[in-house]
């Protein structure tokens, strides 16, 4: 068993979708229409076949309230591994994007915590 998808709910999909492929470096795997939304999602570039992450509209009732009790306790929507924290916080800071952590480091493990615009705080993470 393994991961195929898994989803963060955001709240415009084409302004989640220009942050996760231009800001993050994700590329869109699937763009199909279903009414007013769409089934969206991106990958890495270094697994194009890997787990797709999807966009998911947050129009649900409850999502909205979920979302913000996240967002007002710093508790992340997902967490992406990348090879070096404080290089990437340099390269998306550049890009404009807003962290809320800046790297941390806690034993083997340093992370940092960045608004994804819509909605959601995400961590990035790597592992020394």
């Amino acid at each position: 068993m393994r991961i195929h998808l898994t989803s963060v709910f955001v709240d415009d999909q084409e302004k989640a979708l220009r942050f996760y492929t231009e800001a993050l470096g994700f590329v869109k795997k699937h763009d199909v229409p279903l009414g007013e939304a769409r089934w969206l999602t991106v990958v890495s570039p270094e697994a194009p076949e890997g787990t797709e992450l999807l966009l998911e509209p947050d129009a649900h009732p409850a999502v909205k309230p979920y979302k913000e009790a996240l967002v007002h306790d710093g508790i992340p929507a997902a967490s992406f591994a990348v090879d070096d924290v404080t290089a990437e916080f340099g390269r998306l800071s550049e890009l404009g994007v807003t962290f809320v952590q800046e790297p941390l480091t806690m034993g083997p493990v340093t992370t940092a915590v960045l608004d994804d615009t819509c909605g959601n705080l995400i961590q990035i993470a790597h592992s020394a």
